[in-house]
């Protein structure tokens, strides 16, 4: 079995988490605290960032975008129809550039500000950056939060699925951010049924599971967090 190091709360581990549960294969996952710095997990990636995949015979791959194209190549391009990337160069220009727009443009935006002030500060030493959650930095990142909604919301009423027609990496990223912010009760869904629809698709696959039964210390999940039929 492989190893993931991970943080439940980051959406590039999510991501990878439903990478692999999409191939059925099952990783195990030891959650790291990546602001401690601890030597043992800095010999594997020494940039001290999540996730790393402890690989065959333990060679550390590190990053999602690169832990994504390890998976397609060793998993994915065995999997003929359900493979998770598409055969079609431009197909997959297109899937990378959607999962660089959840796990980069919305991260940066939205997902990581959010995260860190209300998940992480309060169990992080002031020495560490820990504290009060910053207010401004919260109002800034829930201001962006609708534009990137919209967009899904578009996306996903114009397309089958958002890369195209049928459930791509694309979806995976999207779907691993958003859960994020659902978790946090930071998505009025209300306000956009065609993302709604197809997130609940996505949430409805056994890939999905996992991940409405992770749970943060001091943090609890929205009521509808893992409700299928929200």
């Amino acid at each position: 079995m492989l190893t993931l190091f991970h943080h439940p709360m980051f959406a590039t581990c999510r991501f990878i988490r439903l990478c692999f549960a999409e191939y059925g294969e099952e990783l195990a996952l030891i959650e790291e605290k990546p602001w401690l710095r601890r030597k043992e997990f800095l010999s594997l990636n020494p940039a001290g960032s999540l996730p790393v995949l402890l690989a065959e015979g333990d060679v550390p791959i590190v990053g999602a975008g690169v832990i994504a194209e390890y998976v397609d190549e060793t998993r994915g391009v065995l999997k003929r129809d359900k493979r998770l990337f598409a055969e079609d160069p431009m197909e997959r220009a297109e899937i990378r550039r959607l999962c660089d727009w959840y796990l980069d443009k919305m991260e940066s935006e939205v997902t990581r500000h959010l995260v860190r002030e209300r998940v992480l500060k309060p169990f992080m030493p002031s020495s560490q950056g820990g504290g009060s959650p910053d207010s401004a930095a919260i109002r800034a990142a829930r201001s962006n939060v609708r534009q990137h909604l919209k967009y899904t919301n578009w996306l996903a009423g114009t397309r089958d699925w958002l890369g195209g027609g049928r459930i791509t990496y694309a979806d995976l990223a999207a779907a691993a951010a958003l859960s994020v912010l659902d978790y946090l009760g930071e998505v009025n869904w209300g306000d956009f049924p065609a993302a709604k629809d197809w997130y609940s698709r996505v949430k409805s696959r056994p890939s999905f599971r996992p991940l409405l039964t992770d749970r943060v210390r001091g943090l609890s999940p929205v009521s509808s967090y893992a409700d299928l039929d929200f």
